[in-house]
């Protein structure tokens, strides 16, 4: 039998291998680890694998209460999420496979150095073997909270099914050391192909530390990200989320797509229905409210605010994450007022029959949202196909996380508010240092910061995988997956209560408290919008993911989280 490569058997732990007899345990993408890892080419190929897109994805916005899809809930927002969910198995699955191939490529150094490769690639492929494994290991922590963690390679195959858990602390202890060690080796930067840069790791880091609680070690990690330099916000905010930017000093970690290579994503979900989408994956009422008027303060507290037109005097970036009503989006004329029975075709200059109105097209989007951000007109002249970047980190995040970090150690100095302050006037086209011509932040109170820096997150990342990961360290998750998703009420009703008493668009002002969580509950109990359906969000044992079940049958030294 061949040595069993450290990670590679905790994959025996899935269905992976369980059918595989001869245990043969090395990738299939790969020769043996007998006669690989012996040229610079292999080495180059087994590293490429490791950035596989299944790897690094984000998490889905359909798991927070930023998104609407009519009256669907996915298996984090009604509930149901258990041990036997794709979505589980395949994070834990995926996570250990990008494990295993670190290591792999870990182990096979020294053989490498024996046959006399040059040094200074081998010191970038360790580096970026780190990175890979310290990034995995975060993800799994982040989700799971103790993972299987053994120390060393294992030879005896009876042990594998016999490993438990190794608690959170120590697991991120060697995550840290992992992305220190990945720092010093990676390169500034690197072009023409997708691979690990020393910004990456420093900003991997402070994400990790930051979903931790580990506030100090967050800080010095984004510090560090921002300290080289190299990284600067893109000039215009919405601009920086079309298809055709493939590039931006502002991208840190990105994975490109190519509808010629049929690397793309499926866009009817997202489009709207005069064009031949579906309009059902769309923006919540809980997200369009938050975004602050202009004046800086939430809708309920801004004398700009009006309901009637709600999306005037609004910070930039909610125009440009939701699309406004009255504007051109994808050629047509966007409108789901119930009397707008045609809008303008911007390509033939005449007017459309308006199936983005719930009065003529039955299943328009049911609270009026259409996704603006990252949607273009590449998303219909493609046959409904998007080649936009996998956006996983940006610079905008790590300012951030910076300032959060600093925040929650009481550590407020200037180079907070210049962190919030520089993402804000992006979003206004203005410069830090034009004070006048964007709500700038000046307070240092630390109540007051963590409020307004978790709203800045809210507004500036918006729709990138984000937020889901912000409610559960923050333990909101319990406050806003147990509320309502509210949309408009039924044509004839909307008409009657709404439209002909002058109350479109929002027939009332939500209060927005503590934590920017908007009240709707008052206008529904007035028949004025309607509840599409109820979240729900078990706090004795959601804030952590269960363990596969298949996992957990083949080993019961696994244990399982609480309440799974």
């Amino acid at each position: 039998m061949k040595k069993v490569k450290e990670l590679i058997v905790i994959l025996c732990t899935g269905m992976l291998l369980i059918s595989c007899f001869d245990l043969d345990l090395n990738p299939l993408s790969e020769g043996s680890s007998d006669n690989w890892y012996s040229t610079e080419t292999e080495l180059t190929m087994s590293v490429r694998f490791m950035y596989a897109s299944k790897y690094w994805g984000l998490d889905s916005d359909s798991f927070t209460d930023d998104w609407t899809s009519r009256a669907d809930l996915s298996g984090v927002t009604n509930g149901t999420l258990n041990g036997q969910s794709g979505t589980v198995s395949d994070m834990w699955g995926y996570s250990y496979e990008a494990i295993a191939r670190a290591n792999n490529l870990l182990e096979n150094l020294e053989k490498a150095r024996k046959l006399g490769i040059n040094e200074n690639f081998l010191k970038q492929i360790e580096a970026e073997s780190y990175f890979v494994r310290a990034a995995q290991y975060a993800r799994l922590v982040s989700k799971f909270g103790d993972v299987v963690f053994p120390n060393g390679s294992i030879t005896n195959l009876d042990d594998a099914f016999k490993i438990g858990r190794t608690n959170k602390e120590t697991v991120m202890k060697a995550v840290y050391e992992d992305f220190d060690k990945a720092a010093q080796n990676l390169p500034t930067t690197i072009s023409g192909e997708l691979r690990a840069t020393k910004g990456m790791a420093y900003a991997y880091k402070a994400r990790a530390a930051l979903y931790n609680g580990d506030y100090e070690i967050a800080a010095e990690a984004a510090k560090k990200c921002i300290d080289l330099g190299v990284y600067k916000l893109h000039g215009n905010f919405e601009e920086l989320f079309l298809s055709k930017t493939k590039t931006s000093p502002e991208f840190i970690f990105t994975i490109p797509r190519s509808i010629e290579l049929g690397f793309k994503y499926g866009t009817r979900g997202y489009v709207s229905r005069i064009p031949g989408g579906f309009a059902q994956h769309n923006p919540s009422w809980d997200l369009f409210c938050a975004f602050l008027c202009v004046d800086g303060k939430p809708i309920d507290e801004s004398d700009l605010y009006d309901p009637r037109e709600p999306f005037k005097n609004r910070d930039p970036r909610c125009s440009a994450t939701i699309v406004e009503f009255g504007t051109r989006f994808l050629g047509y004329e966007y409108n789901p007022h119930p009397d707008a029975l045609t809008v303008l075709d911007y390509n033939t200059g005449k007017q459309v029959k308006n199936q983005d109105t719930r009065s003529v097209g039955q299943y328009a989007s049911y609270n009026g949202l259409l996704w603006k951000k990252f949607v273009d007109d590449t998303w219909i002249q493609n046959s409904f196909s998007t080649d936009k970047n996998d956006i996983l980190m940006r610079y905008a995040d790590v300012l951030l996380m910076y300032a959060e970090a600093k925040i929650e150690m009481n550590s407020i100095d200037q180079s907070v508010l210049d962190a919030i302050n520089e993402v804000r006037a992006r979003a206004y086209g203005v410069k830090l240092s034009e004070t006048n011509a964007y709500p700038a932040v000046s307070t240092t109170n630390q109540a007051e910061l963590r409020r307004t820096v978790r709203i800045e997150r809210r507004m500036e990342l918006a729709y990138e995988g984000i937020r889901y990961m912000d409610i559960i360290r923050w333990r909101l998750a319990e406050k806003v997956l147990n509320t309502g998703i509210y949309g408009m009420l039924d044509p004839a009703e909307l008409k009657n209560k709404v439209v002909d008493a002058g109350l479109w668009f929002f027939p009332g002002i939500p209060d927005i408290d503590e934590d920017g969580v908007p009240d709707f509950s008052k206008m529904h109990q007035d028949g004025l919008i309607k509840l599409l359906v109820q979240r729900k969000f078990d706090a004795k044992r959601q804030y952590l993911w269960p363990i596969p079940t298949k996992e957990v049958l083949i080993n019961e030294n696994l244990g399982q989280n609480p309440n799974y």
